[in-house]
C-alpha cells in the first residue's frame, strides 16, 4: 500500500517535470546559440519527431530517477514505463495529425494542449501498469529496457540523421534536422 501511495506521489511529481523539462527543452537549443550537443536532447525544429522528443527526453530521466526506487518493489518497472512512454509519445502524432485532419492547421494553444494531454497519458498508464503488476517477467523487463534506452538512442540519432519523412520535416522551414545557424 505505501508503495502505491508513493508511486502516486512520484508519477504526479514525473508529470510536472516532464511538462516543465519539455518546454524548457523546447527553447533550450536556441538559448545555447545552437549547440550541437543540447541538439541531443532539446527540440531543434517544429517536426511532429522534435515535440515527441519533448515529451520523451523528461520522461526517460524521470524514469532512471525513479528505477532505484521502484524497480525492486515493481517487478515490471522497464516493461510499464517503457510501454507508457512509448505511448505518449505516440499521442502526440496521433493527436496532432488527427486533429489537423480535421480541421486544418491547429493554433498553437491546440498543440501545447496535445503535448500537455500526452504527458498526462504516459504518467497515467504508468501508473497503471505499474500498479497492476501486468507485463512481468524476465523477458519483459529485459524487452522494456531495451524499448526505453533504444527510443532514447533514436530521438538522438534522428536529430543529427533524420528520414526524410513527414514526421521529421519540419513545417515552419521545410527542412530537416538541425538548422543551419544563420536561421
Amino acid at each position: 500500500m505505501l508503495v502505491r501511495k508513493n508511486l502516486r506521489l512520484w508519477e504526479g511529481l514525473g508529470f510536472l517535470i516532464a511538462c516543465a523539462g519539455g518546454m524548457l527543452l523546447q527553447f533550450l537549443f536556441k538559448w545555447t546559440g545552437g549547440s550541437i550537443l543540447v541538439a541531443a536532447f532539446a527540440g531543434v525544429n517544429e517536426s511532429t519527431w522534435e515535440h515527441m522528443k519533448l515529451l520523451y527526453v523528461p520522461y526517460f530521466v524521470f524514469t532512471m530517477l525513479e528505477f532505484p526506487v521502484f524497480a525492486e518493489p515493481l517487478r515490471n518497472f522497464f516493461a510499464a514505463k517503457a510501454t507508457a512512454g512509448a505511448a505518449g509519445a505516440l499521442f502526440i502524432p496521433v493527436l496532432y495529425y488527427t486533429a489537423n485532419g480535421m480541421f486544418g492547421k491547429t493554433p498553437d494553444w491546440f498543440n501545447i494542449a496535445v503535448f500537455f494531454a500526452s504527458t498526462a497519458a504516459a504518467y497515467l498508464l504508468s501508473y497503471r501498469l505499474l500498479t497492476t503488476l501486468s507485463l512481468r517477467g524476465t523477458a519483459m523487463q529485459l524487452t522494456g529496457f531495451l524499448l526505453l534506452w533504444g527510443l532514447m538512442l533514436l530521438f538522438v540519432l534522428f536529430t543529427y540523421r533524420p528520414p526524410r519523412l513527414p514526421l521529421f520535416l519540419d513545417p515552419v522551414t521545410q527542412a530537416y534536422g538541425i538548422p543551419p545557424k544563420n536561421m
